[in-house]
């Protein structure tokens, strides 16, 4: 493809050891072919998605789309499927792509690596560009290295097919600035960065050994989400020659609205899709977020309550599996975060029978595969799957034409016995604070009270306490959720913990602050954490 760009991308981060091998003038030049391709469209996206959140928050509540009943109803469409490397993914490992801890997912004997720059990655420059050294060097199978302890890290015979996880379309790129014939010059995409750097310097590498160009696509909101990463995927290949239809794609459902579009997002990726996850957490989070103000019957309880067995939770997971085996693609089951304890065999074993009755459930239902987030809890998880899918490498053929999902159903949000408590107050402002101060610390994957948690856990445990505020929640002791104590609940958490040279609880508790006290919600809470994190005297990414 010959096309002529009338920008340039500029490096506006520090250049460290092998960052040209990745920003290559070809690499930036087909950054600035995305850009201006598909800048515009993106801005109309989130315009898209900021109208619909207005109107949720005028009352209108998502539904099943009356303009869309033809592709529902229209039973000769399919998606194209599994790749190579992707027919078989009952056990996916996720994490960032640290490099010490890509070489460990590689290693754990995993279907699939969800190689993370999303929830799992704090998004520093470096974390950035060092992860797309990590993943060519992943590809390349010359990721071997020895760590500053003397302890050699080295890949074994087979490895997991990589499926790479960019960041999510409402987050810009601050360290790359896209500047226009007159001179003004704005942030790009993140979105396009991670896709588009991976694109360019593995799809061909992928392709020669017998796999492809894999994507995990996070929070989309609905069909026209998906649409935009299609033109991206079909764009690409062009510009890269390579065969159309070899770059694949699954889907995270982690979003109430596109609940109510799998078949519309399924539909539009049909050409490149592979697949659906059950994005568990961030699916809570939407839902938070969504109806933060519609009063107390929308308030979800304490988190540890709200598990996978709830109706509205039941509905979600469901409707999933049989929309994936009606179109031909994967189902995928959501994350097991437990980490097991090498020094508690009592914790480790704990987690392990939770982890067991999790997947359990998902392989009876019908679940393609599962995430794991600790090699430790890969046997128990493929053990699940190994007893309902024997030697077959999925479970496409159960239809599940049994399950019929209401809107009422995905809509009603009681919780059986669900109580907000004070220890869930306490729980809430703990994870948050201190999952915000590892993010700020460029730790995105942070192991916290025995689980593994993400940008998502964080983001219920703030949207929950900000809604419980401004929607009087009252606790099982009778006493109303208000401002003043949850200031001094972050008080007293950030007071208990242990402070060193390094630690940013005091920016975190800040930050926190601002998150769960302010009369404003934040949609996301990395929008405002990331230009804390940005190198002192670059501009600044916002959402747009």
């Amino acid at each position: 493809m010959s096309i002529t760009t009338t920008g340039r991308i500029e490096i506006i981060g520090p250049m460290s050891p092998r960052y040209e091998e990745i920003l290559t003038p070809e690499a930036l030049r087909f950054l600035t072919m995305l850009h201006e391709r598909f800048g515009v469209d993106r801005h109309e996206l989130l315009r898209s998605n900021a109208a619909r959140l207005a109107e949720i928050d005028a009352g209108r509540n998502p539904d099943f789309l009356e303009e869309t009943r033809g592709i529902r109803e229209d039973p000769t469409w399919r998606v194209a499927g599994a790749g190579p490397g992707l027919h078989e993914r009952r056990v996916e490992i996720t994490g960032p792509t640290d490099r010490k801890m890509a070489v460990n997912a590689l290693n754990s004997g995993a279907n699939v690596w969800l190689a993370d720059h999303e929830d799992a990655l704090s998004p520093t420059w470096e974390n950035i560009i060092d992860g797309q050294l990590t993943l060519f060097d992943a590809v390349r199978r010359q990721i071997d290295f020895v760590s500053d302890e003397g302890k050699s890290y080295r890949l074994g015979e087979t490895t997991p097919t990589i499926v790479f996880r960019p960041r999510g379309w409402h987050l810009t790129e601050s360290h790359l600035r896209y500047t226009n014939r007159h001179g003004a010059s704005t942030p790009i995409s993140a979105s396009l960065v991670d896709a588009g750097l991976y694109l360019f310097h593995n799809a061909h590498e992928l392709i020669s050994r017998g796999t492809g160009p894999y994507f995990y696509l996070p929070k989309l909101e609905d069909r026209f989400g998906a649409r935009l990463w299609n033109d991206v995927f079909d764009f690409s290949e062009d510009a890269l020659g390579i065969e159309p239809g070899t770059i694949r794609a699954t889907v995270l459902i982690e979003t109430i609205t596109a609940a109510f579009e799998m078949e519309e997002i399924l539909y539009e990726l049909r050409s490149h899709c592979a697949g659906l996850n059950a994005g568990r957490w961030d699916y809570l989070f939407s839902i938070i977020k969504n109806f933060r103000d519609r009063g107390r019957r929308y308030m979800l309880p304490d988190r540890d309550q709200i598990t996978m067995t709830v109706p509205f939770m039941r509905a979600y997971t469901e409707l999933l599996v049989s929309t994936c085996h009606k179109r031909g693609a994967y189902a995928i089951g959501g994350m097991s975060a437990f980490i097991p304890n090498r020094r508690n065999p009592e914790t480790t074993a704990q987690a392990l029978e939770k982890t067991a009755a999790d997947k359990r459930r998902e392989a009876r239902d019908g679940f393609d595969g599962t995430w794991v987030a600790h090699p430790g809890l890969i046997e128990a998880a493929r053990a699940e799957f190994d007893a309902v899918l024997g030697d077959q490498p999925h479970q496409l053929h159960r239809r599940r034409d049994d399950v019929s999902v209401t809107a009422e159903e995905l809509l009603d949000l009681a919780v059986p016995d669900g109580r907000i408590t004070c220890s869930g107050i306490r729980q809430n402002v703990s994870i948050a604070l201190r999952y915000i101060e590892s993010w700020l610390r460029g730790t995105g994957a942070a192991a916290i009270d025995g689980l593994m948690e993400d940008v998502a856990t964080a983001e219920i445990s703030r949207s929950q306490l900000w809604q419980w505020i401004h929607q009087g929640a009252v606790t099982d002791d009778g006493m109303p959720v208000v401002r003043e104590r949850i200031e001094w609940a972050i008080d007293s958490v950030v007071d208990a913990l242990p402070h060193s040279i390094g630690t940013r609880y005091g920016e975190a508790a800040d930050l926190l602050r601002e998150l769960v006290l302010s009369d404003e919600y934040s949609p996301f809470l990395t929008v405002p954490a990331y230009s804390q994190i940005v190198d002192a005297g670059l501009p600044r990414a916002v959402a747009v």
